[in-house]
């Protein structure tokens, strides 16, 4: 590896790090709260939750016997 790619390399880490170090951190606990919020007021419109593709399943195995 030549210097100058070296020197490109660490300026491109360099600013990785510049732009990382402005977000926004959310605590791993406040994040998972978050989540089973989002999951428990949105369970009613998941099929996977609701069983719609287990009866979609079901009828499409049905019209084929």
């Amino acid at each position: 590896m030549s210097a100058s790619s070296s020197i490109a390399t660490v300026k491109k880490a360099v600013q990785q790090l510049w732009r990382d170090s402005g977000l926004n951190r959310v605590k791993v606990s406040q994040a998972a709260a978050d989540l089973k919020q989002f999951c428990l007021q949105n369970a009613q419109h998941d099929p996977l939750l609701t069983g719609l593709i287990c009866s979609t399943l079901r009828t499409d195995k049905s019209n084929k016997t």
